[in-house]
């Protein structure tokens, strides 16, 4: 992750892009208290909306409660023999 001002990236606006879109770095460019820009690579981005669309699924979803209950089920039967 790189932070930098508005007018340092002014000035070296090749440079934080390069190493964007080339380094996969996350750039945020402070614009004063608890306000700032963040600039990702668009294959950066395409990835973080591929993801939240995975996970609103409705068909993820039910395949994840199932993996979690499935999980839950084996530490269940695991501690009844650990126990025994």
């Amino acid at each position: 992750m790189i932070i930098t001002t508005i007018s340092d990236f002014r000035k070296n606006i090749k440079k934080y892009l390069q190493n964007v879109t080339e380094n996969f770095e996350t750039l945020i460019i402070n614009r004063g208290k608890n306000k700032g820009i963040v600039i990702i690579s668009l294959e950066e981005y395409n990835s973080l909306n591929a993801t939240k669309h995975e996970l609103s699924s409705k068909i993820n979803e039910k395949r994840l409660d199932a993996a979690v209950e499935k999980i839950n089920s084996r530490e269940t039967f695991t501690k009844e023999i650990i126990e025994e």
